[in-house]
Order: structure tokens, then C-alpha cells, then sequence
């Protein structure tokens, strides 16, 4: 059997040899999106979430993913308020408010469907 020629530590645990494992640990906090797709990856697919976590893929995946949903809503939001035009915000600001809240609400939608929960 061919292995990978890792060097790998042991460490005696009663009767057994353990290998001394380490994860990589994030350096910062996943933000909204990162922990979303977090969470459907160990809900939803358990299987590759161990797997990209044994690899250390995991940790990268996340940081992608929220760069990627912040720059998607950024950009999504710009093409929904070119398309529907906010009220003004000094003459009428709750429907402001209202009104970019909507459209905030619809980017998110778009984004979670088409990054997060795929």
C-alpha cells in the first residue's frame, strides 16, 4: 500500500498510538454568509463537509464563498435600484427605507439560492 510520506506524530493514549492531528484554524470570523453555507454543508451534506474538513478545504470554501456573496449582493443591489428607482430619501424617508429593504431582501433570495444552498 502506498501512503503519502507525511511525517506524522504519535502520541500513546492507554493501549493505542494516535497521530497527532491539527486543524487549521480560521484566522477570522466567518461572517453571515460563510456560517450559512457552513451550516446547510453539515446539515445538508455531512459527507463533504468531513471530507473538505479532514482535506482543510473547508476553511477556504467558506472565505470564498463570502467574498463572493458580499461582491454578488453589491453588485445585485446596484442593478435592482438601477431597474426600480428609490423615492426620494429626504422627502419621504420610511418609504425609502421600505423600498431598499425590499430590494435588499430580493438580492439576498437570488444569492442564497444560487451560492449558498447549492
Amino acid at each position: 500500500m502506498n501512503m503519502n510520506s507525511r511525517n506524522v506524530t504519535y502520541s500513546t493514549v492507554g493501549d493505542y498510538q494516535l497521530p497527532n492531528l491539527i486543524l487549521n484554524q480560521p484566522r477570522k470570523p466567518l461572517g453571515k454568509y460563510g456560517r450559512m453555507r457552513l451550516s446547510f454543508l453539515r446539515q445538508q451534506h455531512p459527507a463533504l463537509y468531513n471530507t473538505m474538513l479532514l482535506n482543510g478545504s473547508l476553511y477556504p470554501h467558506l472565505i470564498e464563498v463570502e467574498q463572493t456573496a458580499e461582491s454578488r449582493m453589491q453588485q445585485t443591489m446596484a442593478q435592482l435600484l438601477k431597474q426600480n428607482p428609490a423615492p426620494d430619501k429626504e422627502q419621504n424617508q420610511m418609504a425609502w427605507v421600505q423600498h431598499m429593504n425590499s430590494l435588499k431582501a430580493q438580492a439576498e433570495e437570488l444569492m442564497l439560492t444560487e451560492l449558498i444552498y447549492s
